[in-house]
């Protein structure tokens, strides 16, 4: 809760910029994972998009296995550059993190829809591509890392928006695919406005980042981190008062009392807030770890499961009826719009509160798959955002922004493991 003396968020810009903010760091994921038939119909040998907007390339003939190689290079390189973020991040500046990593993958994706009007044999247009995928990530390892850093020192509720946002991402790029297959454009001006229209996201994300110390708001919480405000240490001393007995967990503040929530606004100046602690030391990551590394086990679970069959297996799925517009658009809104719709909800939730081939089909239906999706993609989404909010929650003020840190680590490493599994789910379908 904050002070009734600190400033308050005008107009909501501060939660509409951390918005925008993570709508932008996922956007080169969402947008190369959504044009999986883009990319499979260029490996083909085919140059242009005159049918790979709207064919599914991911069966047998895949002979450069895209889906899992994109999938793995693009969180290889997220586990790696958020481990180094995590323990050099005092050695960079913060602006330079995240202002840089921001200009490197928007000039990045430039390269990607320059190279839809560049023909390119399919060996060499797959180098291309997977190195740039690796760079992106690597600076979106380095952003996201940051980024996490300074929402641990925030209010937990823009941390939701934060994941909100990258919530967002998914149906951005899900929509931004449909309207491409169905704009009647030709189809290298498709797959060229398809590709631009995440750098237009990159780049209002630069002007969100640059206007933020602008935000009286903004200032108040990141510009003092080792001089925390004194309602950030009465809040964590509050949840742990209301700590579950029986599992030492806190619980969500919607469940809080809410008599002490008004006792503590109307008495600042009560013993939780007299009992101020001594200037804190720097935070150690190993102390950092030992309080939440639960709760960082769970995140790297759920995006193990995740990653394994998204998208690598499911968006092999193809529809059961005959060849049409539906069977066209199926995988596009039944894979990624479906997923990343329930993904997103899962995630804003947290603001309410905290097979193989070779045996028989079972699930014949269309409608079992859409099913299965919204469960999987609701639950993955609930569940990273519930772990991303108690994270800082159980470490104090001071060491939230490590804790932000270690725990953008953990998602990554969740992702790499995912991806990998996917490699051996693919071999055994």
């Amino acid at each position: 809760m904050a002070r009734e003396d600190s400033p308050r968020d005008s107009y909501h810009l501060v939660g509409i910029s951390f918005f925008i903010l993570g709508l932008g760091t996922l956007l080169p994921w969402n947008f190369f994972i959504t044009a999986i038939p883009y990319f499979q119909g260029r490996l083909a040998g085919a140059n242009s998009t005159a049918e790979t907007m709207s064919a599914n390339h991911t069966g047998p003939t895949d002979t450069y296995n895209f889906n899992n190689w994109v999938t793995l290079l693009s969180q290889l390189p997220l586990l790696l550059f958020t481990l180094l973020n995590s323990f050099l991040y005092q050695c960079i500046p913060e602006v330079v993190r995240i202002l840089g990593s921001l200009l490197a993958i928007l000039l990045l994706f430039a390269l990607t829809a320059a190279l839809v009007k560049v023909d390119l044999s399919p060996g060499l247009f797959f180098s291309i591509t997977m190195a740039s995928v690796w760079f992106i990530n690597s600076f979106c390892a380095v952003l996201q890392g940051s980024l996490f850093g300074q929402l641990g020192t925030m209010p937990s509720t823009y941390s939701t928006l934060f994941l909100s946002g990258q919530g967002l991402a998914g149906i951005f790029a899900a929509l931004a695919m449909l309207m491409s297959m169905a704009s009647g454009v030709d189809a290298q001006t498709s797959a060229l406005g398809y590709f631009i229209t995440p750098c237009v996201g990159i780049l209002l994300s630069i002007v969100c980042y640059l206007s933020l110390p602008h935000l009286e708001f903004a200032r108040y919480y990141l510009a003092k981190k080792l001089s925390q405000a004194p309602a950030q240490e009465l809040e964590t001393k509050a949840e742990l008062l209301q700590a579950d007995e029986k599992n030492g967990i806190p619980i969500s503040p919607q469940k809080a009392d809410p008599a002490l929530d008004l006792d503590l606004e109307k008495e600042p100046e009560s013993e939780l807030e007299l009992d101020q602690p001594q200037k804190p030391r720097k935070p150690s990551v190993f102390v950092v770890f030992r309080k939440i590394w639960l709760t960082a086990l769970c995140l790297v679970l759920v995006f193990t499961v995740t990653l394994s069959v998204f998208p690598a297996i499911t968006a092999m799925v193809t529809s059961s009826t005959s060849p049409g517009k539906w069977s066209r658009f199926f995988n596009p809104i039944c894979c990624f719009l479906l997923f990343n719709i329930m993904d997103w909800l899962g995630r804003s939730l947290t603001s309410y509160f905290l097979w193989r081939a070779r045996l028989p089909i079972i699930f014949w239906q269309d409608a079992y798959f859409i099913t299965f999706m919204l469960l999987f993609a609701i639950s993955n989404g609930y569940l990273v955002s519930l772990t991303m909010c108690l994270a800082p929650r159980q470490v104090l003020p001071h060491e939230r922004e490590v804790a932000g840190a270690l725990m953008t680590f953990f998602l990554a490493l969740g992702l790499s493991c995912g991806a990998s599994l996917s490699f051996l789910f693919k071999a055994l379908l």
